[in-house]
């Protein structure tokens, strides 16, 4: 009860100010294969614009697809477009972002050895490679950043990064850069292929191969990546690079919350309404969502979370348990908006302010 006060009174201070408006941040995940980030924030904004609450838009990523153009935000710079080997060998043009102080860099595996690249299925899950990769990551270096960001979601690849590895040492390795890799889930590297080879195309034969070819692999690098978690984000990719380069294994969520300033802008919010394409049992290995309920428990008094997904796998109950005070499912851009819409009515409304001042009565 004291926490419903608290955040109740939240809501209440947050339009008590001169303008009487109440500010929501909304700050979402892009809905993998259907809309960007910065759509799906557009959308619901638009829904809360209409009913007079006052959107602050914030759009995330966790290290998949659509991280290099979030992260652009903080580090704004120059995208460079590179040729580089496509997942199946066939070229592809990679990108990668420098920073405007040209200390950092921003590479997106997606861009490189992405599971868009490629038509899912058993022989396609077992030639992808990572090289493109190591090609992005070593144009990377060469542009004199100090520090690689590389985002690992989305891949199509389950080669245990060698394909990268191999790559980076033919351009002379990583010099003195540090390479941080931005992982979203946290699974290790021996369950790779079990675990995501499906998504890619594997059947159960090839992914027992899999499973063969990464045991090989982890016993042939310098350090054995196996039970050691995040070492099996984009197929064991971030596994090979911790275990060959000494890469920093890191929440990509909590990095790109950091980079954004997300605790100063959810400082003025009465809520925050954050979403994803769909929220299952990985949300909580280091998803947006996780990352932004994390967050909101780190705030001063409890800050309200609803979240707007494509789908949804877990129940009310589950999802209540994970913190969330609502799921609400919407797919198209009319959807996006009704959802801001309807959130938007809820924080406007008056039963939260009725059921206040009913538990405050003396």
């Amino acid at each position: 009860m004291e926490d419903h006060r608290r955040s109740v009174r939240r809501l209440m201070d947050a339009a008590a100010g001169a303008d009487r408006v109440v500010r929501v941040l909304v700050a979402p995940d892009s809905f993998k294969g259907t809309h960007g980030a910065d759509v799906v924030a557009a959308s619901v904004a638009s829904g809360l614009r209409s009913v007079g609450a006052e959107p602050v838009r914030l759009p995330l990523a966790d290290g998949g697809e659509g991280t290099l153009d979030v992260l652009r935000r903080a580090f704004r710079g120059a995208v460079h477009h590179v040729p580089v080997t496509g997942p199946l060998g066939t070229p592809v043009v990679g990108r990668f972002l420098v920073s405007e102080d040209r200390r950092t860099a921003v590479v997106e595996t997606a861009s490189a050895s992405g599971l868009s690249l490629v038509v899912p299925d058993p022989r396609s899950a077992w030639d992808a490679s990572t090289r493109g990769t190591g090609e992005l990551v070593a144009a990377a270096v060469a542009s004199g950043a100090e520090r690689i960001l590389l985002g690992v979601g989305g891949s199509a690849t389950t080669d245990g990064g060698a394909g990268a590895i191999e790559s980076i040492l033919e351009h002379g390795g990583l010099g003195g850069c540090r390479l941080e890799v931005l992982c979203d889930v946290t699974t290790p590297f021996e369950q790779a292929a079990a675990v995501y080879a499906p998504q890619k195309g594997a059947d159960t034969v090839t992914v027992a191969r899999l499973e063969e070819r990464l045991a090989s692999l982890a016993g042939r690098l310098p350090r054995d990546p196996r039970g050691v978690p995040r070492t099996g984000c984009a197929g064991g990719l971030s596994g090979g690079l911790w275990a060959r380069f000494g890469a920093e294994l890191r929440s990509g969520i909590e990095v790109v919350l950091d980079a954004l300033g997300f605790a100063a802008a959810a400082r003025p919010c009465a809520a925050v309404i954050t979403g994803e394409g769909r929220l299952d049992g990985q949300t909580r290995e280091g998803k947006v969502i996780a990352g932004v309920l994390e967050a909101c428990r780190r705030a001063e008094g409890p800050l309200p979370v609803h979240a707007v997904v494509g789908q949804t796998r877990l129940s009310a109950a589950e999802a209540g348990a994970l913190g969330l005070s609502s799921v609400t499912v919407a797919s198209t851009v009319d959807e996006l908006v009704e959802a801001g819409r309807r959130l938007g009515r809820r924080l406007l409304g008056e039963q939260d302010l009725a059921a206040w001042a009913t538990s405050t009565r003396p």
